[in-house]
């Protein structure tokens, strides 16, 4: 009789065995077997991380193996059993693997496919059609879309954690639970004693250093130290952890009435203004987005302020951009200076300080949470609904969507809901993120996700007029990195263009992106439809570099460029100025957070910061969802490109004081996971 040696591996993650009853049924061409319970005398199965070796015998040949059956049936208790995949050596010695990496809860049984990715045309047989349109209902009804605020990208219906698929939870819940980890940190960094101390002012900028010096670290040390000067503050446009508001100016803004009288001392190359204009050396950072958005009002013993300032940059004749004029308001009036590098020191300071509380602000909540987080869980659910395991797309993807419904739930269960902890020490609490998400999402363009096209569309595109600007250059590489990969892929499983527009599934894919995510919004240049490889390889870039290059450019710097309170206020408890010569070093320290905002906050940027025990980075695919040898050959290609890219980072970085690494692949996480 017919014998098939059939290995199993479980995973390795906590609680990842099972004392569970395991049967295994091998369906074939020629027939079907029985069903087979996976058990070794005298022998624990299914322990975490082991790889177990069975014998199958049959009653007669099944010809060629299509699908394979695990039911899993209690013991004693439901015991969840995280299987990595199955290998099943036939009677004529060939190989035949079926990846799984998916939990098996209850008493559930799954159906798997052999690992060779299979677009729906490669399908021949209504068996494997069957299994394919089955897994997409089963999927379709688990992964629901729903509506969290109006006007917002749709996201998982979900109201907690616990009620996620468990194929997407955290493995453990406790590595990511925002109240834990905020507590934890505020403990390790020895700040727990100020973290109740809402209304206490801070004596002066030195005294923040109590909740600050604790650790040590080069680039928020340096803030710390340099944060006043006008170069940090524009250094930080073109490098800090939140590089993508900076424009080129083409001409000044008439609700910014700058003269040249007023910026003539900054300008070094004895043009006027409106020649150092046209010769393109006049920036902007315009954050007319918070003009009108509520400040929070959830506690009332203080009142806190937002306002919408627009700053000009100047590129001196050392190629760096530094301010040369700051509006606090988006309305010019008496009551509303044009503040100047010339003006006293304290009105120059509060006026850039205003300017930080702002960016860290829209950061957080476009940069951040809208542009990447949101961004991608509308990419991962849109996958799950609509590309069945075997499709080469779902294999692509699925490790750059790892976790991302997870950690959104979880913010949505803690962290930006109601009364959540954003609301503790963020001057957008209580609403205003909810509603600056609502008039961002018209500036979320599918141009704007390509990165090539954003720097660009700002200007800020030319290495010679810009040369500092880190943040450009490592993201182009990356960018190209993924795309030439996506190319390789594609040109595996697409032979032409007609077979990109023949597949069904992946227009559906992209339909639940544009419908669901853009909400069917014609002016977010989302395409309906994808007709050719080219375009195919550029959507396909754009998913992978959010999920994981551009989310980690905008997180991972989070405490070394806020973690000094002065320098990314989260909240400013008085008013902006509304004339000159008037402000102190007492007003100032009044105005920024107190005592224990400033600690949540500290608390809040450094948890935020941290990568996880089982982070994997950008190239690092262990879960071998492919089998195939072409497309093993290219994710050695693609690792070897991003190593190249490592090495030439490491090698600007040497000996600068500044050094820019949240672009380096081996820094940047394979999906949005914190």
């Amino acid at each position: 009789m017919p014998s098939y040696t059939v290995t199993v591996a479980t995973g390795s993650q906590w609680f990842a065995g099972t004392d569970d009853y395991v049967y295994l049924s091998l369906e074939g061409t020629a027939g079907c077997s029985e069903r087979h319970l996976l058990d070794k005398p005298f022998y624990n199965d299914f322990e975490r991380g082991a790889v177990d070796s069975y014998d199958v015998t049959v009653e007669e040949d099944l010809g060629e193996i299509q699908l394979i059956k695990i039911e899993k049936r209690k013991y004693w208790y439901q015991d969840d059993w995280y299987l990595k995949y199955i290998t099943v050596k036939t009677p004529m010695g060939d190989y035949l693997e079926f990846p799984c990496y998916r939990w098996i809860t209850d008493e559930k049984e799954i159906v798997l496919r052999d690992g060779r990715a299979k677009l729906l045309r490669d399908d021949k047989t209504q068996i494997l059609k069957q299994h394919r349109r089955k897994e997409l209902e089963t999927r379709q009804k688990m992964y629901r879309w729903k509506e969290w605020h109006p006007g917002f990208p749709l996201s998982i219906d979900a109201h907690s954690h616990s009620d996620l698929p468990r194929d997407i939870q955290f493995d453990n819940e406790k590595g990511i639970d925002f109240i834990l980890n905020y507590s934890k940190a505020m403990e390790n960094l020895y700040i727990n004693r100020f973290m109740h101390m809402f209304q206490s002012s801070w004596s002066d900028f030195a005294d923040f250093e109590k909740i600050f010096v604790r650790i040590s670290n080069t680039i928020s040390e340096y803030v710390m130290q340099h944060w006043k000067e006008d170069f940090m503050f524009g250094y930080q446009f073109l490098n800090g952890c939140n590089p993508v508001l900076i424009r080129r100016c083409t001409e000044i803004p008439k609700k910014l009435p700058v003269t040249i009288d007023m910026v003539e001392c900054s300008l070094e190359r004895n043009l006027t203004l409106e020649e150092e204009v046209k010769q393109g050396n006049i920036f902007i950072v315009d954050y007319e987005l918070l003009d009108g958005v509520d400040a929070n009002k959830t506690d009332p013993c203080t009142i806190q302020y937002l306002t919408a300032p627009i700053c000009l940059l100047y590129k001196n004749l050392e190629s760096k951009i530094v301010p040369i004029a700051i509006q606090l308001g988006q309305q010019p009036g008496p009551d509303n200076p044009i503040f100047l590098p010339s003006d006293a020191t304290y009105d120059w300071l509060l006026a850039k300080i205003w300017v930080r509380s702002s960016d860290f602000h829209i950061h957080q909540t476009v940069t951040h949470l809208l542009r990447t987080h949101l961004v991608s869980e509308v990419f991962s659910i849109a996958m799950f609904r609509q590309l069945p395991a075997v499709h080469p797309l779902f294999k692509l993807l699925v490790p750059h969507m790892r976790f991302t419904i997870a950690i959104n739930t979880k913010a949505r269960e803690q962290l930006i809901c109601e009364c959540g902890l954003f609301d503790k020490a963020n001057a957008t609490g209580g609403g205003g993120h909810v509603q600056m998400v609502q008039k961002a999402m018209k500036d979320l363009t599918y141009s704007s996700l390509c990165f090539p096209e954003e720097i660009k569309a700002r200007g800020m595109d030319s290495k010679e007029d810009i040369p500092y600007y880190y943040y450009r250059d490592d993201g182009i590489k990356v960018w190209e990195a993924i795309k030439n990969f996506a190319e390789d892929v594609i040109h595996i499983y697409y032979e032409s263009d007609e077979v990109v527009c023949e597949d069904v599934e992946l227009q559906a894919f992209v339909k639940d992106i544009y419908v669901y995510g853009m909400r069917g919004v014609k002016a977010s240049g989302f395409p309906k439809i994808i007709r050719t490889r080219e375009k195919l390889a550029e959507y396909l870039t754009v998913i992978i570099f959010t999920t994981s290059a551009q989310h980690a450019a905008v997180n991972f710097g989070q405490y070394d460029w806020c973690s000094w309170i002065p320098n990314a206020p989260p909240t400013m408890r008085c008013p902006p100025p509304t004339e000159k010569g008037t402000v102190t070093i007492e007003q100032i320290v009044e105005s920024l957070p107190d005592r224990g905002r400033s600690c949540w906050h500290l608390g809040a940027v450094w948890a935020l910061s941290q990568f996880q025990d089982t982070e994997l980075f950008l190239g690092m695919y262990p879960d071998e969802h492919f089998v195939e040898k072409p497309v093993k050959e290219a994710m050695t290609k693609f690792r070897k490109n991003l190593d190249e890219i490592v090495s030439a980072i490491t090698e600007r970085n040497k000996n600068k004081k500044l050094p820019y690494y949240y672009l380096s692949p081996d820094r940047i996480p394979n999906s949005v996971a914190v």
